[in-house]
This record gives structure tokens, sequence and C-alpha cells, in this order.
């Protein structure tokens, strides 16, 4: 029998989280928090919603799975981001110490990887999953904004 739980699958999850941002003129970003193939948070940018700029998809998500297993860690847990973490959520992953982050597109630009931000060093991470579509969405976004 063929395992449903995939990294794509729960990347499924994420972009439409990211989707819903979307709709809401925020940035196109959405996270999952996965335990024993059972999504326990989910979120997508709020920072203009909540005219706050640390509301991001990721910290929404950590707080969210924190509260849902009643403690600050996230160890066995697995974090599906459609773009890679900036260096703030880089910061919070580390500190929750997520077992795994899989994430869609690489942000080039402000990054965790290329701002030289570390992960905790027992997290795996994995990236380039379903980096298309969240490539394409974050694309769509900015152009239907330059507009």
């Amino acid at each position: 029998m063929e395992n449903t739980y995939t990294d794509e699958y729960f990347m499924k999850k994420a972009l439409q989280e990211a989707e819903m941002a979307f709709d809401k003129g925020e940035i196109p970003i959405g996270a999952v928090v996965v335990v024993n193939n059972q999504v326990i948070a989910r979120s997508h940018n709020l920072t203009e919603l909540l005219h706050d700029v640390t509301a991001h998809a990721e910290m929404q998500s950590i707080t969210a799975a924190a509260n849902f297993l009643g403690g600050k860690y996230l160890k066995d847990c697995t974090i599906y981001v459609t773009v890679e973490p900036c260096q703030m959520c880089a910061g919070a992953l580390y500190w929750s110490q997520i077992s795994k982050l899989v994430f869609g597109t690489r942000d080039e630009q402000r990054g965790y990887l290329a701002m030289g931000t570390k992960l905790h060093p027992k997290t795996t991470v994995v990236q380039g999953v379903m980096a298309n579509e969240a490539s394409d969405l974050m694309l769509r976004f900015f152009a239907q904004r330059r507009k």
C-alpha cells in the first residue's frame, strides 16, 4: 500500500494556506505543522491584517503547534512552508527544536540560507518540494500588486 502522507501531500496543505493569504492580499506563504501524519497547526501570513511584522505563517504555526502540544518544543514535528523561512522564522524554528523543515521555493534575497542563519543542528531540511507551484503563486501575487 502506498503512503499517502508524503511531503507533497502536506505541502499541498501549506499551499492551500498560501492561497488563503493571496485572497486576503497577504504575501502568499502558508505553513502547516505535522506530527505523526496529523496536521496540528496551519496558518498563512497575517502581517497586513494584524499590522504585525512578526505575523509570518511560520510564527503563527509554531505558536499554534506549541499550544496544541502543551509545550514549547516541536520535537518529532515537521513544518511545511511554501517559501524558505526568513531569518526571524528560522530563529524561532531553531528555538522550537523542530525536527524537520520542508520548504518549497527559495527566497534568494531574504531567506535564512542567504542571510546565513542557522537552524537547530538536529533539524533535517528538505527543500524544493512543489517549488514551482509555490514560486508561481508568489510571482502571480507580485505581478498583481505591480499593476
